[in-house]
């Protein structure tokens, strides 16, 4: 999506009534005609754009796409859209490699989608798989920070859509009073010592989709009785996550808000080992503290099992 369309859609969105052409033409710098020509590529992707003689408005927008996610989203990320991808993480990796940052990139289905640990994501049309390109100022050793603030965004875009979300530590997010999986974030970064150069937060959310397209012990905001409308669920997260990444020492609070796993008795599989015990607190950038026979023990990474119900 160019720029200029993008800068349009943004004063459609904003304006309490119908923009005429010279103002358009003013505001975004560019000729009559070049407005004209965007307003007729934006009813092309499927929006109904009025004009008459106060201007051009928009009354209805395509259910989902690049120009769709970008009408009203209320964060600075342009919004790259495929049908279909292999992986959205490594098209924002291709896009870091290039030098571009706040980016989205966003596909209907993906065919080689991944989770954490390099497992299979299942990616069946119908869900959000997104990936965040950005460049944040903080070390590599405040990464986990933004994996937590991803799952927080998803977590309240699943609330706002009507299901009762609830986040496994460190970002699984699933339905609250079961384990079954409503979405997973894997994050990426490349950077030096002192300095990530570029961070690809990855989503998958499991938004308009079948029960019978997942895996067993996997759901969807559809099949939970949420509104499954995926251009707004997108809107949301890239939003919310946005918030955080601007002030990531305000996530902790949120994650724990929301967060099922403290309070649980829990196993967490570790490089240095399996520890066992309550999970007690959650300390920045992420670590789990877990409270074992043998004194509280700070887990910074691992995979983390529940072991009784909440």
């Amino acid at each position: 999506m160019s720029d200029t369309r993008r800068r349009l859609l943004h004063e459609l969105a904003t304006a309490e009534g119908p923009v005429s052409g010279p103002t358009l033409a003013e505001r975004l710098g560019v000729s009559r005609a070049a407005v004209w020509k965007q307003v007729e590529a934006l009813r092309e992707a499927g929006f109904d754009v009025e004009s008459d003689a106060d201007g051009y408005a928009v009354r209805a927008v395509p259910g989902y796409g690049a120009e769709a996610i970008a009408f009203g989203l209320d964060a600075p990320y342009a919004v790259e859209y495929h049908d279909r991808l292999p992986s959205t993480n490594d098209r924002a990796r291709e896009l870091a490699v290039d030098g571009a940052t706040d980016r989205v990139v966003v596909a209907g289905e993906q065919t080689g989608g991944r989770g954490r640990l390099d497992r299979p994501w299942s990616s069946p049309s119908g869900g959000v798989y997104a990936s965040l390109l950005c460049r944040p100022e903080r070390p590599p050793a405040h990464v986990p920070v933004f994996t937590l603030a991803a799952a927080v965004a998803v977590t309240r875009a699943c609330r706002e859509a009507g299901v009762d979300a609830v986040i496994k530590w460190p970002n699984d997010v699933l339905v609250a009073g079961s384990e079954r999986k409503l979405a997973g974030v894997l994050t990426e970064m490349e950077g030096e010592a002192d300095r990530v150069s570029w961070l690809i937060v990855g989503i998958g959310a499991n938004v308009d989709v079948d029960t019978t397209d997942l895996p067993e012990t996997a759901t969807s905001v559809r099949a939970e009785g949420g509104n499954a409308d995926r251009r707004r669920f997108c809107q949301r997260i890239v939003e919310t996550f946005h918030e955080y990444r601007t002030d990531p020492e305000a996530t902790l609070p949120a994650w724990r808000e929301h967060a099922v796993t403290l309070g649980r008795a829990v196993r967490v599989e570790t490089p240095g080992g399996v520890v066992e015990g309550e999970a007690v607190d959650v300390e920045f950038p992420g670590a789990l503290v877990v409270r074992t026979a043998d004194g509280d023990r700070v887990v910074h990474a691992g995979d983390c099992e529940h072991l009784r119900p909440a």
